[in-house]
């Protein structure tokens, strides 16, 4: 028979060759916001409270914000009715106000703001025409479905691991220039990657570039280079590459080869007041061996100012001069140097040199791009307190 024929034929299939993998439907947009809404229902489980904005830890700070733009939905609220099992969502829809002109006029139901042509506000008679050329665009970008998101997939899974496992972090938004492909940011709670840029193209006196955006909710837009990074200044992050990757690759080295030190930031538990007074205070230094071992004795040496210390940041040097990386990252920040003096146990005056008045996003976002290799087109501003192209 002919069934028993090709039963035999699997039977003896030793290598698998006539497996084929099912085929796997992508998820559809509904149901990624709805496993996004699961990860808020899981902390509250674990925490028993929901996700706040909190500046010290991404993930909660991530599903705060996808909190926020959920209740800010109306009609995303009501889909997610049934899985909202904590109440985290308003129960009932609050209609909000108009914002722009096109929702007052769509808004008016018994015609009080229509008038004849003639009338009309929005034709203007008199006055200088305007050429239709000025300030207007081809397209306006949108949102849409990204159809090829499961290449993107796992380099947004990726990158989620190395937030949260401190191999990346958030840096303050400081220039246009930052926006290339392979570059991670957080726009309004949102993962976004830029995959590719454009052509440049001159207009309204300067060069615009179009970028394709893909979200970690599985959309796409291509916003202007230009708009992107003027959201970016007040309401983005960019992510950092992951650290310890970064600075293997730059001394091109693999698993086999040694640490050669690492660079650290420490902040001061002095209970000094003129320690106390100084913002953002932190110490930029090396160790050639661990950190945690280097400061248990901070509390008698003049350079940790005679007290305990806290390790903000530990960065691991491989096949790099560690103390060349360290008198780089100082030289950058000369201008933020402060001098303290203090007294050591033998009753000599001392001022160590490696504390510096920086954000610290600032001395991240430094530590970046000495790694990258473009801080020689940066320095810092003191007045402005950021990092500025030169």
């Amino acid at each position: 028979m002919i069934e028993d024929w090709l039963q035999q034929i699997i039977n003896e299939d030793e290598f698998g060759l006539l497996y084929t993998k099912p085929i796997v439907r992508p998820l559809t947009e509904e149901e990624r916001t709805v496993i996004g809404f699961e990860e808020i229902n899981k902390f509250f489980e674990e925490h028993n409270a929901e996700p706040k904005d909190n500046p010290d830890d991404i993930i909660e700070k991530r599903l705060f914000m996808r909190l926020k733009a959920i209740r800010d939905i109306p009609e995303l609220a009501s889909k997610l009715k049934e899985v909202d099992v904590h109440k985290l969502l308003p129960e009932h829809v609050v209609q909000t106000a108009p914002s722009t002109i096109e929702e007052i006029m769509a808004s008016d139901d018994f015609g009080m703001l229509k008038t004849d042509p003639e009338h009309d506000i929005f034709t203007i008679k008199h006055g200088r025409s305007v050429s239709k050329s000025v300030g207007t665009f081809d397209h306006v970008a949108k949102q849409k479905k990204c159809l090829d998101f499961d290449k993107f997939e796992p380099l947004f899974k990726s990158c989620q691991e190395d937030l949260k496992n401190n191999k990346r972090r958030l840096m303050k938004f400081s220039n246009e220039g930052s926006i290339k492909p392979g570059t991670f940011f957080i726009l309004r709670g949102m993962l976004l990657y830029i995959d590719s840029l454009g052509k440049a193209s001159f207009r309204n006196h300067r060069m615009q570039a179009r970028t394709r955006c893909i979200y970690e909710n599985g959309t796409e837009s291509d916003i202007l280079k230009n708009s992107l990074a003027k959201t970016m200044y007040t309401e983005g992050q960019i992510v950092s590459e992951n650290i310890e990757n970064t600075l293997k690759n730059m001394a091109g080295i693999d698993e086999q080869d040694a640490e050669t030190g690492y660079i650290y930031i420490l902040k001061s538990l002095s209970k000094d007041i003129k320690v106390k007074e100084i913002p953002n205070l932190y110490k930029i230094g090396w160790s050639s061996t661990k950190v945690e071992d280097r400061i248990k004795n901070a509390i008698n040496e003049p350079t940790y100012l005679m007290s305990k210390v806290k390790i903000v940041e530990t960065y691991k040097i491989y096949n790099v001069n560690a103390q060349k990386f360290e008198d780089l990252i100082h030289k950058f920040f000369k201008s933020a140097q402060v001098l303290i003096d203090v007294i050591d146990n033998n009753g000599t005056r001392c001022s160590p040199k490696e504390w510096f008045s920086v954000p610290l996003g600032i001395i991240q976002q430094a530590i970046e791009l000495l790694i990258s290799g473009d801080i020689v087109k940066y320095k810092y501003d003191r007045e402005q307190q950021s990092i500025v192209e030169i």
